[in-house]
């Protein structure tokens, strides 16, 4: 995910209150009033306050937030669910709380897709018949809705169950059809509130990561609500944190661990492994010194010599990464009189991308303590981890 994203839904200045008198309610907020406080006063209970996001294309996002924070009214509010008291909710240039009753009903159909924590499959339904219910009651027609609900079982992993009964499945294997019947709709956006709370934590796990893949694979935007803030820290590209209604911070996970909005924010991760979160991006370092594939021994060993370096990344003119060479095997070279160092690239070298977690970066530097090359999609060559950094940060992670 990137911040040049196109934006997809844009959220305004959402409010809403539960109640019979909105506007009172509304105006004690505006004067300085807590929720607390309001509730006592009113009898109204300002359920969420002066909401402003955007949601990004192909992102999967997570609204997180304790119970009452307000978190499942505001998905609840993007679909209109529930009627936001105040505010906008634009999604393909229209504004969701001004449309009327038909033209909302395209809108959801056209746009959202629901994955709910219980489930939500029809007992009598095969799981082909559940994956197709959503096209079903728009009308699409038998066959296309039969090939589109199994190309989403499969996409799920449930090919090959099409006709077994959700009673003979597991807690994961069920929601997995809720999951394909969202799917198949083949709607904008995806909704998940509190999905994978309902199962057993190995089962939660293996949904989170089968969720990650296949955001890779099919990019869909998608809004992901929990209670649990290791969720959304595996799961999630940003993170809107809510209290009593409001947004108290919008970021990363390693944003929201590493640079929290307060001190609620850093309460609220304490004794997170922070090791699981922070990326070779955080703690990678600028590349002292490159060479090049068609440099010589002697101008490769002068450049080691000027940045005190025993072993240096070789990259090409576009700054692919190559391989590494070691001052050792340039010196033999330079001696031998050869005037190329291709012979001694070693290939076999420890490399991430930019978002791989410190967790998995210590252990490559057993053996050849080599710096960890970071590279991105194109095998650029973008910074280097060095031992120390992964144990410095691997320090803050114990103080914690």
């Amino acid at each position: 995910m990137t911040e040049t994203q196109q934006t997809k839904i844009q959220v305004r200045n959402l409010s809403k209150v539960f109640g019979d008198d909105a506007k009172k309610a509304l105006k004690l907020r505006d004067e300085g009033l807590n929720r607390a406080q309001i509730l006592e006063k009113t009898g109204q209970t300002l359920g969420l306050s002066n909401i402003n996001f955007d949601v990004r294309e192909g992102e999967l996002l997570v609204i997180m937030g304790l119970s009452g924070s307000g978190k499942s009214t505001l998905i609840r509010c993007l679909n209109r669910l529930i009627e936001p008291t105040e505010g906008d909710i634009i999604i393909g240039g229209e504004n969701i709380p001004q449309l009327n009753d038909k033209a909302l009903l395209h809108c959801r159909r056209r746009h959202f897709s629901m994955v709910f924590q219980n489930f939500a499959l029809f007992p009598h339904r095969t799981v082909q018949m559940n994956a197709e219910y959503g096209l079903e009651i728009r009308g699409v027609a038998k066959a296309e809705r039969a090939e589109k609900a199994k190309n989403s079982l499969k996409q799920v992993g449930l090919d090959g169950w099409e006709h077994a009964y959700p009673n003979q499945l597991s807690g994961g294997m069920q929601q997995r059809v809720g999951l394909a019947r969202a799917l198949a709709n083949d709607s904008s956006v995806l909704l998940m509130d509190e999905a994978f709370s309902a199962l057993d934590p190995l089962i939660r796990r293996d949904m989170q990561q089968e969720l990650i893949e296949l955001q890779h694979r099919m990019k869909k935007t998608t809004i992901f609500i929990t209670h649990d803030l290791d969720e959304a820290l595996n799961i999630g590209d940003r993170i809107i944190l809510l209290r009593d209604g409001e947004i108290v911070q919008i970021g990363t996970p390693e944003e929201v661990l590493t640079r929290p909005a307060d001190d609620y924010v850093a309460r609220f991760t304490e004794g997170v492994d922070r090791s699981r979160v922070v990326t070779a991006r955080r703690v990678m370092r600028p590349v002292r010194a490159t060479a090049r594939h068609d440099d010589g021994p002697r101008t490769v060993l002068r450049k080691m010599s000027e940045n005190s370096l025993d072993s240096i990344y070789v990259v090409d003119r576009e700054r692919k990464l190559l391989g590494i060479v070691e001052a050792e095997g340039v010196e033999e070279a330079a001696k031998a009189g050869k005037d190329s160092i291709r012979d001694l690239l070693e290939t076999d070298f420890p490399h991430v991308n930019p978002e791989e977690p410190l967790a998995t970066l210590y252990p490559m530097f057993k053996g050849k303590s080599f710096p960890v090359a970071v590279i991105d999609d194109e095998q650029r060559l973008l910074g280097v981890v060095v031992k120390g950094a992964v144990l410095e940060q691997l320090a803050q992670t114990g103080e914690q």
